[in-house]
């Protein structure tokens, strides 16, 4: 029996998170930025949007598989 999430539905889950993440962080931009008195493009904020949107997403995807593996890795053990 395999156990664990596998890497796709990892992928997925990381996807969705931070699709909507990025809904997030644009509406918060616009809002956080002008309060430093930054002043950024309609155009600008979905580019900045995005390159956070990558980060995290690779950082998210990196955390989700450490935490599989630490699950199968229990569960293994547990087994022994």
């Amino acid at each position: 029996m395999k156990q664990g999430q596998t890497k796709r539905d990892s992928m997925l889950e990381a996807t969705v998170n931070i699709l909507i993440g990025y809904g997030v962080a644009i509406m918060a931009q616009k809002v956080i930025f002008p309060l430093f008195n930054m002043h950024v493009s309609t155009a600008d904020n979905f580019k900045i949007g995005a390159l956070f949107t990558m980060v995290s997403l690779v950082r998210s995807y990196i955390l989700r598989r450490a935490f599989n593996w630490w699950h199968v890795y229990k569960a293994r053990k547990a087994a022994a």
